[in-house]
């Protein structure tokens, strides 16, 4: 057929009723490989389909049935016309993604023609209409002469389309003609040129160039090309090592991708997917990966994603414009977008990773991937519907493998200096904090996502107890008041959607943001700018074994609106009454409540956590109900309506304030006993500084001082000449000290802790002794140290 070509309506069923007497006669895939080609297909086609299932097991006939009705939906709405297939999917909509929709449901009814148990299993008539389709895309619109805007160039050309496509000539392959699979391999290279990967800048780079290479691989295997084979291979290898700027791995764990956005829970866990097909395939074959640095990948599971893996969720701090993806308006499916249906989409990349890797990985791996789903009570996978069937089995093999030991939560603390994050695990409960800075932007805008996430970056404490897993989880993103995200200090100047503008990156002036971790404990800071305002300030989390000591100094702006800084912003569900205690006094759980609490010493809330606040300070309450819709934070998201309710406890700086400050104190999952008792024991905690110069803080019982040095200065003990953020934790008779520079612009930083040293007992290469005796100097090389802590231990005198 030509492009100039189409069907109606009837001629195209008379067609495909043609084309399905010649497909019946066809035999079913074949079950032996003629070549190597036939077997890497028939291994993709596998993976695809998934295996070690029963399609009469009742978690699979249901999810196999929908398939079925979902093809034969598609099936019976085709429409073919010059202008489209679908009359929904125009191809000359191109804000859209009309060439890989097609496709998509052109996969649909492939997989239900594939699988087991679908209604359509092996139905030649759907078969036929299959192909018919096929074609008709192809002579419309994506072939080898016909040239697609570049303004979706993800979806309707270069990844999205051919993935889809190639994906459907794996499954009816033995439907196809050699003249089709030529035709659609020529419209693949057409549209994605080897030039697309001749070098590793603009958007081949990170998930994008994954997802470039897994095209060529597979089109190579179905058009049986080696040299395609081999490209996409070897084009992976600029994808391994680790970077210094821009998208990718870094040496710390972080992943960034756009340039400045931590993406470790999206494109992240896309390239890392992408790789674990492309390794799966290529195993053990002619083309299997020999580049050393492979082993990078396959360290990142542990060193970059398991760190944001907690009990089932995936932490939402890494996930960029991925927290506003809502639901189709059809559904009523509240997890299809949710923190933990994106873990279980990487862990089921992670469990097709292990089939590249050792057999120590591949049982480490698995066991990791089983006590995350054994731990998660709040989306079983029996729930999780987006699951499709191959990924469903893959993961229910691990959890239920009886020979796998399911892997507990770690304990400690992580900085990750070149994404601006951090997180924090103890027995029970778990934290992740979210910053911004000249490297690092405020949050991430595009294609009409995520317009209200403005401040995620301002400072956004994010923490869960192992009961509390649902917290950012329940429709929180349309219903949460995006000025008043739990631990940021916001100006409340109004924004419009998308503030910063498409893709742009809005990042801060400032570049002090992170801190020193001995691994247990940690100190971060962050030298705070407003998006778009003239709010700034200086903030600072001190991180211990039950608590999280809270500072802020140095608040300032002149934008004409107040500024508040969220201690809490609880969803307490559609129903939740949970009561909050204040020194002692239960507070009213009537919706609407709202006090401003003077003297206020400590607070809980029930079945979460509690707060001290040192000293005493003003804190306003409020318990209200929001409604909202995922279209609110996303133009493509669901209009249907989400009511839930919060409460949220903040302390008010006025309307331009200058010199504003707060301190409080975290504690997840205290009680009213607890917390109280721990504001009663006013030795506990000294605050050796917060202000806008240095803060700083002891806690003696557990030998940790800590201060964030914003420029030159003494405090307590500790004496820095740069700026540095330095923890001591004594135990014994020896304590480390932990250094780093959070600004990663300074070469080095002299540091003197007035106490008496004897020896020292370890240090890092960039750990220089100046003198010992009555007090410890150092000299720490920071250069290219990207932030990270250097540490030295010693013997007290």
């Amino acid at each position: 057929m030509t492009t100039s070509s189409y069907w109606s309506r009837r001629g195209f069923l008379t067609a495909a009723l043609s084309s399905a007497l010649a497909v019946s006669a066809l035999p079913a895939p074949a079950a032996f490989a003629a070549d190597a080609f036939d077997s890497l297909r028939l291994r993709w086609r596998e993976l695809v389909l998934g295996t070690g299932f029963s399609a009469a097991d009742p978690l699979y006939a249901s999810r196999l049935s929908a398939l079925g009705a979902l093809a034969a939906s598609y099936r019976s709405a085709m429409a073919p016309s010059s202008a489209s297939l679908w009359p929904d999917l125009p191809y000359s909509s191109y804000a859209g993604d009309p060439v890989t929709g097609s496709y998509g449901r052109l996969k649909t009814m492939a997989m239900a023609h594939a699988q087991p148990g679908t209604g359509l299993t092996g139905d030649p008539g759907l078969a036929a209409d299959i192909v018919a389709g096929l074609e008709h895309v192809h002579d419309g619109v994506y072939n080898a002469s016909f040239t697609l805007p570049s303004s979706n160039w993800w979806w309707n050309a270069e990844i999205g389309a051919p993935q889809t496509l190639l994906d459907v000539c794996v499954l009816m392959y033995d439907s196809l003609s050699a003249a089709q699979i030529t035709d659609y391999c020529a419209a693949v290279d057409h549209f994605l040129p080897d030039s697309e990967v001749a070098s590793y800048s603009g958007r081949s780079t990170g998930a994008n160039r994954v997802d470039f290479c897994k095209v060529f691989a597979l089109r190579g295997v179905v058009g049986k090309t080696p040299a395609k084979i081999a490209l996409g291979r070897d084009a992976l290898s600029p994808v391994f090592p680790y970077v210094t700027s821009g998208d990718g791995f870094y040496r710390d764990g972080s992943f960034i991708q756009h340039v400045s956005i931590p993406y470790t829970g999206s494109y992240g866990a896309v390239l890392i997917s992408g790789l674990a097909w492309i390794f799966a395939l290529l195993k053990d074959s002619t083309w299997d990966l020999t580049d050393p640095n492979k082993q990078l990948m396959l360290d990142a599971v542990e060193h970059s994603f398991a760190p944001f893996l907690y009990n089932g969720v995936l932490m939402d701090g890494v996930s960029g414009r991925a927290i506003s993806r809502g639901l189709p308006a059809t559904s009523t499916n509240n997890f299809a977008s949710s923190d933990h249906a994106r873990a279980q989409s990487l862990m089921a990349a992670l469990v097709m990773l292990a089939i590249g890797a050792s057999s120590t990985e591949q049982t480490r791996w698995r066991g990791m991937v089983k006590g995350w789903l054994q731990r998660d009570y709040y989306l079983g996978l029996n729930a999780n519907l987006g699951l499709d069937v191959a990924s469903l089995s893959r993961l229910l093999a691990a959890r239920d493998d009886s020979t796998l030991t399911a892997i507990a939560e770690p304990v400690g603390h992580r900085v990750f200096g070149s994404a601006d994050r951090a997180t924090h695990r103890r027995p029970g409960w778990a934290a992740s904090l979210s910053m911004s800075s000249a490297r690092v932007a405020f949050y991430e805008f595009g294609n009409q996502e995520n317009k209200r996430g403005w401040h995620t970056g301002s400072g956004m404490l994010y923490w869960w107890k192992d009961t509390t897993l649902g917290q950012f989880s329940d429709a929180f993103w349309p219903t949460v008041d995006p000025y008043r995200l739990p631990g940021t200090t916001v100006s409340k100047k109004t924004l419009a959607d998308g503030a910063g503008g498409d893709f742009g990156g809005p990042r801060p002036t400032s570049s002090w943001a992170g801190g020193a971790t001995d691994g247990t404990y940690a100190a971060l800071g962050m030298d705070i700018r407003g998006l778009q305002s003239t709010l700034a300030g200086r903030k600072s989390w001190f991180f211990l074994d039950d608590s999280i000591v809270c500072l802020g100094a140095g608040i300032g702006c002149s934008d004409g609106t107040g500024v508040e800084t969220i201690v809490e912003n609880r969803n307490l569900g559609s129903a939740g009454t949970h009561t909050l205690t204040v020194d002692g006094v239960a507070q009213p759980s009537t919706t609407g409540w709202s006090a401003t609490l003077t003297g206020t010493n400590w607070a809980t809330l029930a079945g979460m956590g509690g707060y001290v606040f040192p000293g005493g300070a003003t804190v306003k309450a409020l318990r209200q109900e929001r409604t909202g819709r995922w279209s609110d934070v996303n133009g493509n998201g669901s209009t249907t309506p989400f009511t839930r309710r919060y409460l949220t406890l903040w302390v008010d700086h006025g309307t331009d304030p200058a010199g504003g400050g707060y301190s409080y104190v975290l504690m997840p999952g205290a009680d009213p006993t607890t917390t109280a008792a721990r504001a009663a024991e006013t030795g506990w905690l000294t605050i050796l500084a917060n202000t806008v110069n240095q803060q700083g803080v002891q806690v003696t019982s557990r030998g940790f001082t800590a201060v964030n040095f914003y420029g030159t200065g003494t405090v307590g003990p500790l004496t820095s000449n740069a700026a540095a953020s330095v923890v001591v934790r004594e135990s014994g008779a020896t304590a480390t000290l932990c250094v780093s520079n959070p600004t990663q612009t300074v070469s080095a930083v002299d540091v003197t802790w007035s106490r008496a040293v004897s020896a020292v007992v370890t240090q890092d290469p960039s750990v220089t002794v100046l003198s010992t005796g009555a007090s410890l100097k150092i000299r720490v090389d920071t250069a290219a140290k990207a932030g990270a802590t250097q540490r030295i231990t010693v013997t007290l005198a």
